[in-house]
């Protein structure tokens, strides 16, 4: 078991409007690009190619097995689209990138992120955990009248769809997507076809 602080700042463009958050990054020694989605079999990259150019190694660089990192920066910017996780601090369990075997030591302050997004009304989870993290931090900050009742199942959206909240002083639409991690099992096509929602 190894305790990581997390090795990347969020990434959080001036005009972001979609803040995509995950659990944590997988080990290092799995990594092809320094940012997020970084793991070459993770098809987060592949889903935005798909999506955005009708290509799903858009974002590859051609002959290697990692990501182009410049490429996918430059979009991320002119789309808006910004990144982190909801954990800063984890105990890994075992040494893979299953959220399964993460324990969240020091969960992200989402409020914080959001306060240098004031364009940000969007959120989306492509995980589990990440889902679990948010649930509790939005159940917290939810701004609604005294006699007014939202349930967790209330708040918690189905895979591919979203819960509209207010909170942070903002109306907030919370996407639920299914992981892009190859161990969900769903098709690439299938995937890509819930995250055009986004777009």
């Amino acid at each position: 078991m190894t305790i990581e602080s997390h090795p990347l700042g969020p990434f959080l463009p001036a005009n972001g409007r979609i803040l995509f958050l995950g659990s944590f990054p997988p080990p290092k020694a799995r990594w092809s690009m320094d940012f997020f989605y970084p793991n070459w079999i993770n098809d987060f990259w592949r889903i935005q190619g798909i999506i955005h150019f009708d290509d799903k190694a858009y974002f590859e660089i051609k002959g290697e097995k990692r990501f182009d990192r410049e490429r996918i920066i430059d979009f991320a910017n002119e789309q808006g689209l910004a990144f982190y996780d909801t954990a800063t601090k984890v105990k890994r369990l075992k040494d893979n990138a299953s959220d399964n075997f993460l324990e969240i030591l020091e969960p992200t302050n989402i409020g914080e992120l959001l306060a240098k997004m004031p364009h940000c009304n969007r959120i989306v989870t492509t995980g589990g955990k990440a889902s679990e993290e948010l649930r509790m931090q939005l159940s917290a900050a939810l701004e609604i009248a005294e006699d007014a009742h939202i349930s967790e199942k209330d708040l918690t959206p189905a895979i591919g769809s979203c819960t509209k909240v207010r909170a942070y002083g903002r109306e907030i639409e919370w996407w639920r997507m299914p992981s892009s991690s190859r161990a969900y099992p769903l098709a690439l096509t299938k995937k890509a076809e819930f995250y055009k929602r986004l777009f």
